[in-house]
């Protein structure tokens, strides 16, 4: 990277620590575009130059997950089945506390509805991201245009188990953030691409896997 796009990149992460410490300390709906700027360092004509508003912050935190595991997709081999390059992607993502970030705001939107469904929008809208990943693959592999109607199934159940899995996490670890806690989640997360990329054909109710545990 170069100095700019550096500088750029510490500007954007700086909003998006500030969005995140005032979601913290107020919650959300209790701040303004105004607070995030002071708390920041920059003027708010500078932070409309990154983000459109502050839900767009918070919702950036989600993109900023899927941003990296996606950076992890496109490094694999065009011809490896799409689901295993997936399942790949998030065991490269080694570090557990890749996901904190993402691990606290679904923590927080379980006891609040407004920061829960702007924490859906979320997903919802990494969806098109998918869908472009996928469709980038699959013309690396093949040059022949895939269904729309395969493309958007695929996503959607993607970004359906990337849920199941936050869920089944916070049932389990109570949205605890500590490294243990956050290697579950990681764990989870590539778990349910196993699940997805073999149909759920290996799943046995009566001997789970010990990984799951």
């Amino acid at each position: 990277m170069s100095r700019r796009e550096l500088k750029k990149a510490a500007t954007r992460q700086a909003i998006t620590d500030a969005a995140m410490d005032l979601l913290r300390t107020r919650g959300p709906g209790n701040f303004t575009v105004e607070d995030i700027a002071e708390a920041a360092g920059i003027s708010r004509r500078t932070f409309f130059n990154y983000f459109a508003s502050t839900e767009v912050v918070i919702a950036s935190v989600t993109h900023g997950f899927l941003d990296k595991a996606l950076q992890q997709f496109r490094l694999r081999p065009a011809g490896e089945p799409i689901l295993e390059s997936a399942r790949a992607a998030l065991v490269e993502l080694a570090d557990p506390m890749t996901v904190a970030p993402m691990a606290e705001l679904y923590s927080m939107g379980q006891a609040n509805p407004m920061l829960s469904r702007s924490e859906l929008e979320a997903w919802d809208h990494c969806t098109v991201e998918i869908i472009d990943a996928a469709r980038e693959r699959f013309a690396q592999g093949s040059g022949v245009e895939v269904d729309e109607l395969y493309l958007r199934a695929l996503a959607g159940s993607i970004i359906s188990c990337g849920k199941a899995a936050m869920d089944v996490w916070f049932a389990r670890c109570g949205g605890d953030l500590s490294p243990a806690s956050l290697s579950i989640l990681r764990q989870l997360l590539i778990d349910s691409m196993s699940l997805l990329g073999s149909g759920f054909a290996s799943h046995s109710p009566a001997a789970p896997s010990p990984d799951r545990h």
